[in-house]
């Protein structure tokens, strides 16, 4: 008996958690992070799918390439 209230309280706990990895979804062929506010020691590169910021790191940003005009 002891161990079925254990196990309904264990559901019931991880059943108020978040998902896993929420907070932390990649970007940017797995170099960036979607976040809301990107940090001082990164740059907005693009929005991700669920309309947050995609943050890169400066030292892993991409070189710039010659400009093109269309």
């Amino acid at each position: 008996m002891t161990q079925l209230l254990l196990l309904i309280v264990a559901l019931l706990a991880l059943g108020h958690m978040p998902p896993g990895r929420s907070e932390f979804k990649r970007c940017w062929k797995g170099q960036g992070a979607c976040r809301t506010y990107c940090t001082r020691q990164e740059i907005y590169m693009h929005m991700c799918p669920d309309a947050s910021l995609c943050c890169l790191a400066y030292g892993t940003r991409p070189l710039a390439s010659k400009p093109v005009y269309v």
